[in-house]
């Protein structure tokens, strides 16, 4: 047996136990309902929280941008592939998370491998939450610091790990603000009271709170009332930003100019498409013009919550558009996706190893953009497959 006709029965085993995920192709752009497969369907399963993916205004900026500054650049941002777009989008950014600098990176994965490997060495110490995203844990491995796993959200032990940690020479916590998995908030606040006390320097992956949390949308740290305190922040542009494309570092001046000189996955990739900036740039203008669209994303998370959990469903407690509805098993979970999709309800299922074993979901992902209609529709739909698969 050769590589390719093992890895044919892997997949064949998979498909054999439900637990192979298909693709659906959607045949409109993206929004509050989609057409997939000839007909629509209300969109649950999208990173596209503020309804920013196909806003006029976003659209429009894109266009002029591709007439003005072209496709793309055809080199990395040292050489010859920086824009007045790109530092336009930095400085807003910077300015949005109230801190120094900002470096853009094609994608948050990009921002996540190229951290920690520029910053630390052999001497330091690198923490990071068991369940943080597959990203930094690949940034995490790439580092040639000491690493460490802290216990999720066990904060005690964090401060005791780093408190008995008294050999190295710079220590750094990572989390994610939001687990996107849980929808869960991190505790940012007492992260940063533990970080402060034991010389440690704190970094958040904001991915799914920038645009989503906050009064202003200014994400996690505004949530919990430490805006402009957190001292590095990662995040995307892929998601309530524009959801095109995109990542990017905030911090102190000095850890953008070392990125800027020694942070691989920057220094040797394209720069972001004048479109992908420009749309990014216009998405946090109207965000700093009128932040309502928050307003009704949190409206529409609570109303959703509130109606699957009075259905029968098990939901983990929480404020964030991210609403995992526990399963269990990852084939039950998967099935009830399908059978969601016939009802007019696209939405995925996620397990093992996406997961631990035994809390397979299915993960709606709730827009502004979405109406009280849409989400009635998924209710009902949610209800109707929920009793055929015996979850209520």
């Amino acid at each position: 047996m050769n590589l390719f006709e093992h890895l044919g029965g892997q997949m064949a085993e998979l498909r054999k136990a439900g637990t192979f995920k298909e693709e659906l192709v959607l045949q409109s752009a993206q929004g509050p309902r989609v057409r997939v497969g000839g007909r629509e369907v209300v969109m649950l399963t999208s990173n596209n929280y503020l309804g920013f993916a196909n806003h006029p205004r976003i659209r429009e900026a894109q266009k002029k941008a591709v007439d003005r500054w072209g496709a793309g650049l055809g080199s990395v941002r040292f050489i010859c592939g920086t824009q007045e777009l790109h530092k336009e989008l930095e400085a807003e950014i910077a300015s949005f998370f109230a801190a120094d600098d900002a470096i853009l990176y094609m994608t948050c994965w990009a921002a996540n491998e190229g951290l920690f490997a520029a910053v630390l060495d052999e001497p330091d110490g690198l923490y990071s939450d068991e369940l943080n995203h597959a990203s930094i844990i690949d940034g995490v491995r790439l580092s040639k610091a000491k690493r460490f796993r802290a216990p999720h959200g066990d904060l005690p032990a964090l401060e005791k790990m780093l408190a008995d940690d008294r050999t190295s020479r710079y220590k750094l916590y990572i989390t994610d603000g939001v687990f996107s998995m849980e929808g869960e908030e991190a505790n940012l606040r007492e992260c940063l009271r533990i970080c402060e006390t034991q010389g440690a320097v704190l970094a958040v992956d904001d991915s799914h709170a920038t645009g989503i949390l906050g009064k202003t949308g200014r994400g996690t740290a505004e949530e919990q009332g430490i805006h402009g305190r957190v001292p590095v922040t990662t995040g995307t542009l892929g998601k309530a930003m524009g959801s095109a494309a995109g990542g990017f570092i905030t911090g102190p001046k000095a850890l953008v100019e070392t990125l800027r000189q020694r942070s691989r996955t920057y220094l040797f990739s394209n720069s972001l498409p004048p479109a992908v900036a420009a749309g990014a740039l216009e998405s946090f203008r109207l965000l700093k013009e009128d932040p309502a669209p928050v307003a009704k994303l949190r409206h529409n998370a609570a109303y959703y919550r509130k109606a699957l959990t009075d259905a029968g469903f098990t939901i983990p407690k929480g404020t964030h558009p991210i609403v995992p509805v526990i399963v269990g098993d990852t084939a039950k979970a998967l099935a009830m996706g399908k059978a969601l999709f016939e009802e007019g309800v696209y939405v995925s299922g996620f397990g093992f190893p996406v997961v631990p074993q035994g809390h397979a979901r299915l993960r709606c992902q709730v827009s502004a953009a979405h109406e009280r209609a849409d989400l009635d529709r998924a209710v009902d739909a949610f209800r109707k497959v929920g009793k055929k698969f015996s979850v209520i």
